[in-house]
């Protein structure tokens, strides 16, 4: 069953030539086998709610009831996402969340009971976010499947490890400059950031809320579209939600497409070797389909660091306030007087990654600074997205790196945080331009670890971008490998 599509499983399941409990027991079979060694989620239900639920879908199937789109399908949610159960937390990875049930539910997973997907547990994630690697969580380290000494990527990276463990089918993610393709780069699975507003973001945890949006990890581009398909769409608790038509996946002949390669993403000094191998790779299969690949300058790379750091951290700065020990989360007595509590409360409930990216951010907007930093940057993005527009008036599709290497050590980059947010080089781009962008597993390592490289599209032409990357998947195979730890 793990080899097929979402949409042929849930046909099955709809015809009743696979049960939706015979599909959960697989699931929970992996994660009893590898959840303890990966920690992939924060919170789970448990195996009998989860066959009751899926007991629920093969009763409406006997008795011929309509079923919704992921009918049967076991689906986690990122830790910051919120969910209305009483098995399931909302504690974005933080200590002062870390008593927290959300009193409602996202907009996103009543999309998804909608249509009778079984929600299975919370993943785990970098505190609020704030990470590339899951090791910022306040609770757990999450190891990648493919090497349990080396990171999944952040911060969806418990995301990633339940599907690349077989511990999910879909799971949704968060991704603010690159959260949900890096660990799906890492743990060489799918993953997809939308277009700015075509998923809502309410009841997502907001860190920089300008850059955050909603998408899906799966084990192909074609069940990625599947689940944006069901979560995609205006919702007016949004005000950041588009009201535009998502529109049916086009027909692609890969001989039609151009994509362009950035010179700057070309840079042996940028990337390792492996990784512009792997791309170089992809690219070459897509020159032999046909397609016309080219090099364009985007002169503007060495501005997206800088760029991106000051928006987003000035975000979560303002984002990050109401977190006080009064209205939300864990309070810490301090002293009598009202700032102590704040104090305490903060202190004590914020990890040293989020501590760190709220007071640059309040710097940026303080005053003598906002014009010179935060302003400033503000106007670099406007022009990057004029360029990028440019750009992707003359291409279908701009093709990199994911990440500038593929997993690194647990522990090899905590002591050095301007090295970590350095990797997010190649993925801070589509955020800053709002655009769509897509990780598809390529070439692994000469060390056998995944390796992603992306897709990046116009604004609003998702479908037509998840519409390629699954014409290349048609002619490609690397997104079928599976860690060596399913097949012992």
């Amino acid at each position: 069953m793990f080899d097929l599509s979402l949409e042929e499983l849930v046909q099955q399941i709809k015809s009743r030539q696979i049960t939706a409990q015979s599909v959960m027991t697989a699931v929970y079979k992996n994660i009893e086998s590898y959840e303890e060694q990966l920690k992939a989620y924060c919170t789970i239900i448990e195996k009998r709610r989860a066959m009751e639920l899926a007991a629920v879908v093969d009763a409406k199937a006997k008795n011929g009831e309509v079923l919704g789109k992921l009918a049967g399908i076991p689906v986690s949610i990122k830790d910051n996402i919120c969910i209305q159960d009483p098995q399931l937390k909302t504690k974005c990875g933080s200590k002062i969340l870390e008593n927290f049930y959300a009193p409602y539910n996202a907009t996103v997973v009543e999309k998804l009971i909608q249509e009778d997907a079984i929600i299975i547990g919370k993943t785990n994630l970098d505190e609020y976010a704030m990470g590339s690697s899951t090791e910022n969580s306040a609770f757990q380290i999450t190891k990648n499947p493919w090497d349990p000494e080396r990171v999944p990527g952040g911060s969806s990276g418990g995301a990633a490890v339940s599907i690349a463990a077989q511990m999910a089918l879909l799971a949704l993610g968060s991704d603010t400059g690159g959260s949900i393709r890096q660990p799906a780069a890492f743990c060489g699975v799918t993953g997809i950031k939308p277009t700015y507003g075509v998923v809502s973001r309410y009841g997502l945890v907001a860190y920089g809320s300008s850059l955050d949006q909603i998408g899906c990890l799966a084990k192909s581009a074609e069940d990625c579209e599947y689940g944006l398909r069901v979560i995609q769409g205006y919702d007016p608790h949004d005000s950041t939600s588009a009201q535009v038509e998502y529109g049916d996946a086009p027909s692609i002949d890969l001989s039609e497409q151009k994509f362009c390669i950035p010179q700057e993403y070309m840079d042996a000094d940028a990337a390792d070797d492996d990784v512009i191998s792997s791309m170089m790779e992809l690219i070459e299969t897509l020159k032999q389909a046909g397609a016309t690949v080219e090099e364009r300058s985007f002169p503007f790379t060495n501005l997206l660091i800088p760029t991106y750091y000051i928006l987003a951290f000035a975000e979560a700065s303002s984002n990050l306030g109401r977190f006080d020990g009064i209205r939300y989360g864990v309070r810490k007595e301090g002293d009598s007087t009202l700032e102590s509590l704040y104090k305490t409360s903060r202190s004590n409930g914020f990890g040293a990654e989020v501590k760190r990216r709220i007071m640059l951010g309040t710097f940026v907007l303080s005053a003598g600074y906002y014009d010179q930093y935060y302003g400033k940057a503000n106007k670099v993005r406007t022009f990057i997205e004029q360029e990028v527009e440019k750009i992707l008036a003359e291409f279908d599709c701009i093709i990199g790196p994911v990440s500038p290497f593929p997993a690194f050590k647990l522990g090899e980059k905590t002591e050095d945080p301007l090295s970590m947010y350095l990797a997010d080089v190649y993925s801070v781009l589509a955020n800053l331009a709002r655009i769509p962008a897509i990780s598809l597993p390529t070439k692994p390592s000469a060390s056998q670890l995944p390796i992603g490289t992306q897709l990046m599209g116009r604004k609003f032409q998702d479908s037509q971008l998840l519409a390629t990357a699954a014409a290349i998947q048609k002619i490609t195979s690397d997104h079928q490998q599976t860690p060596n730890m399913l097949h012992k």
